[in-house]
């Protein structure tokens, strides 16, 4: 091993609606640099958890599936069932969240959104291989 992953970066118009808007989905604490606005954390329960969001002036968004402007990165998110995903959707939407693509799978599959500053982001279900 060479190194640790200290935090996934999001580059973003306004990190700290940004911040408030992946901690509504996941129950994670919002920290703020008080000398530096352009930089907020989002920090998990766990040792690793950490997504940071960066200001950056200008910010262009990705348009998924536009090759033109590629999303460059995703965050996929984990529900069980079908049934959850329903769930999760409705609420993403009403922080949000603008629905994008359903693979439509029965028993297992994944739901685009974006972000409301324009990143791609999955809710999966059913998924081989997750905790």
């Amino acid at each position: 091993m060479i190194a640790t992953l200290q935090a996934t970066v999001i580059d973003c118009p306004d990190p700290l609606s940004l911040a408030r808007f992946y901690s509504a989905i996941l129950g994670w604490r919002v920290v703020t640099e008080e000398d530096d606005p352009s930089w907020v954390w989002l920090t998990g329960p766990g040792p690793g958890q950490r997504i940071a969001f960066q200001g950056v002036p200008g910010h262009r968004p990705p348009r998924w599936p536009d090759p033109e402007h590629p999303q460059q990165m995703h965050l996929d998110f984990e529900v069980d069932t079908l049934e959850d995903v329903e769930r999760a959707q409705r609420e993403v939407e009403a922080l949000g969240a603008t629905f994008r693509y359903d693979s439509g799978g029965p028993t297992r599959g994944f739901r685009v959104f974006v972000d409301p500053a324009g990143h791609p982001f999955c809710l999966c279900y059913g998924q081989p291989g997750t905790p």
